[in-house]
């Protein structure tokens, strides 16, 4: 691999300015400034060496002091490190837009740990100038139901991975955003009335659709977390979690959070869990697993309950 020194292009997300030798479209552009200064460094590096000293049979993650190590297959070995620099080491015949999808998911996700900034997994929404968070699991629907939140006009802060920062030592949590693209699949752009040829394929049928018109890039406030799932029921269940039981929700959709323990981080992770459910409500969420789709009446929902209606 090349290692000569190749020119940086700056960007902002996540509350962070990033100097890049990858080119990194989906992010807005950072001011012109000299890219030492930046936040997180990222660059190609050849890795194949370092990940054969500490890989172990049949697992794609090594970890070392402030330092993750992980292979994927037939794309890179990606390297992050302190909290500020994420080196890339591209496998051959691997794709560009697979490699970037590391980069700014899982690579940034380990990123927010060791800045101890919570990554939630999940989308972000604006309602009447305050962020909320739509968590979930894989296939809940969460990317779907921000898109109709933009259909209905509203602006989206983050999809994907949620940067929670705290305003000061007694603020209040603020969402970075994070950059104008959210990723669906083609049965969701169907729902839309989309086609799937008018967008960057990023794997199999999901596609990066971008929002630049409808994106919010600047901080906002968190207000409420929503945990959307399927249920078997037929109608739309939504209700405030209460007591102690928010803290194992955030817990479970925190962005890559078998991490955490990896990085010495449990304390901090709990201390930041804790104190987000004492600050904003959390919901129970839940959807019909049927065929119809009921994204608007999610919305609406969701609508009234932030407004109190």
């Amino acid at each position: 691999m090349e290692t000569n020194i190749r020119q940086r292009k700056v960007y902002e997300s996540f509350g962070l300015r990033i100097a890049s030798e990858i080119e990194l479209p989906e992010l807005l552009p950072g001011k012109p400034q000299e890219p030492d200064w930046a936040d997180v460094d990222i660059r190609l590096e050849d890795l194949e060496q370092v990940w054969r000293e500490h890989e172990a049979p049949e697992d794609y993650y090594a970890f070392l002091p402030d330092r993750l190590l992980f292979y994927v297959p037939d794309i890179a070995i990606f390297s992050v490190s302190g909290g500020r620099e994420i080196r890339v080491s591209p496998l051959p015949g691997s794709e560009e837009t697979a490699r970037r999808l590391y980069v700014l998911g899982t690579c940034m996700g380990t990123i927010l740990i060791q800045r101890k900034t919570l990554p939630l997994h999940g989308s972000a929404v604006l309602i009447d100038g305050r962020a909320y968070a739509i968590v979930g699991d894989s296939g809940a629907g969460k990317s779907t139901l921000a898109k109709a939140f933009v259909e209905r006009g509203h602006m989206l802060l983050s999809d994907d991975v949620i940067a929670v920062s705290q305003d000061g030592p007694h603020g209040h949590p603020v969402v970075q955003p994070a950059y104008p693209q959210q990723k669906l699949w083609q049965q969701s752009l169907d729902r839309f009335g989309l086609d799937g040829r008018s967008f960057e394929t990023l794997y199999e049928t999901k596609y990066a659709v971008p929002v630049r018109s409808r994106f919010c890039a600047e901080p906002m406030p968190l207000a409420g977390v929503f945990e959307l799932a399927k249920a078997e029921e037929e109608e739309i269940e939504l209700a405030p979690y209460t007591g102690l039981a928010p803290l194992p929700v955030l817990r479970m959709h925190t962005f890559r959070q078998f991490l955490i323990p990896q990085f010495g981080e449990d304390s901090w992770h709990f201390r930041a869990i804790a104190r987000l459910a004492g600050q904003i409500p959390v919901y129970r969420l839940r959807r019909p697993a049927g065929p119809g789709f009921t994204a608007y009446e999610l919305v609406d929902r969701i609508r009234g309950a932030v407004s109190g209606s």
